[in-house]
């Protein structure tokens, strides 16, 4: 996908999500429902970013985005720094701890940095739960309930004052995806490309293997730092429960649905996703289970995802004309 394409898609998205508060605006529940769509988007698309476009298997996206919205909660309460500058601190601290975990993931290959990835996923919740945790401010197993709202010049963005706040994540939200799209179209993107298809070319063309993918660890954990920083701040509570393999599990789904390696398919199929998800919750247990068979059908149906069909009816399109 071309540059313009993929930025008109991505205005389409973002464009039809900015007009939904003026039908929907004075209904909480939904306007909730757009703003988990808006964090979600970018977390699923740095995930996206590792696995489609780096071919590095990682399952640490979920304990990034913890570890961003602790980080910035811990700052915000105990440190009383506003938390417009936690934010930024806690994305900066991602940063740090993925070229951490990266480091050594850069020796691995295939399953075995999926295993290192995912063991600093399964750690993270009893250190945040243990004595460790309690000493840095996580609040142990009852986790945090007192994190303060972001203020911008003295105006308060919370629950209470749903749609500014909306607004407020989806510009947010919206400057990642960009962030996103100018990377993947960038060299950077073309390195990323060139060392999944193979390492061995791409390194006998000049290109740093140890360099880009560690920049790829830094910047996608910089971004999903950043919104869990923001997802801290808009709820106002966290728990480590948020380490369980639910959330795992949707954030695979939504790239899925969306197409991995077809950005910005993890962008729609995030929306597609976390509004049907929350949509169905009268089904109570049943829901789970409608959603997995939903998924069955649609990966079997579509095994590339929305924006896969999107391309190949694009293609077809244009080779008729």
């Amino acid at each position: 996908m071309g540059l313009k394409q993929m930025a008109f898609t991505i205005g389409i998205a973002y464009g039809i999500m900015a007009l939904l508060p003026i039908f929907v605006g004075d209904i909480p529940f939904i306007m909730n429902i757009l703003v988990m769509c808006l964090i979600w988007a970018v977390v699923a698309s740095c995930w996206d970013v590792m696995m489609g476009f780096a071919g590095i298997f990682t399952f640490g996206q979920v304990a990034f985005f913890v570890m961003g919205a602790y980080c910035s909660a811990i700052l915000s309460i105990d440190h009383h720094i506003t938390p417009v500058l936690a934010i930024l601190i806690s994305g900066l601290f991602t940063a740090g701890m993925g070229v951490l975990v990266g480091l050594p993931c850069l020796k691995l290959a295939g399953p075995y940095v999926a295993l290192v990835t995912f063991g600093v996923h399964m750690t993270l919740q009893p250190l945040l739960r243990g004595e460790i945790g309690i000493a840095l401010g996580s609040g142990g197993a009852g986790g945090l309930l007192t994190i303060p709202p972001i203020s911008i010049m003295g105006y308060i963005f919370s629950t209470e004052n749903i749609v500014p706040t909306f607004y407020l994540i989806l510009v947010i939200s919206l400057a990642c995806a960009f962030t996103i799209m100018v990377m993947i179209k960038s060299y950077w993107g073309t390195a990323f490309l060139a060392l999944k298809d193979s390492q061995d070319f791409a390194s006998s063309l000049g290109i740093n293997a140890f360099k880009y993918k560690l920049m790829v660890f830094a910047l996608t954990s910089f971004l999903t730092g950043i919104m869990g920083a923001v997802y801290a701040h808009f709820y106002g509570m966290l728990s480590s429960r948020m380490l369980d393999l639910d959330l795992f599990s949707i954030l695979m789904v939504m790239i899925l649905v969306g197409g991995l390696g077809h950005f910005p398919g993890a962008i729609l199929g995030a929306f597609l996703v976390v509004a049907g998800s929350e949509l169905m919750s009268p089904l109570g247990a049943y829901r789970a289970v409608t959603m997995g068979a939903m998924v069955v059908i649609l990966v079997l149906a579509l095994p590339d995802g929305v924006m896969g069909l999107y391309l190949k009816r694009s293609a077809s399109k244009a080779a008729v004309d």
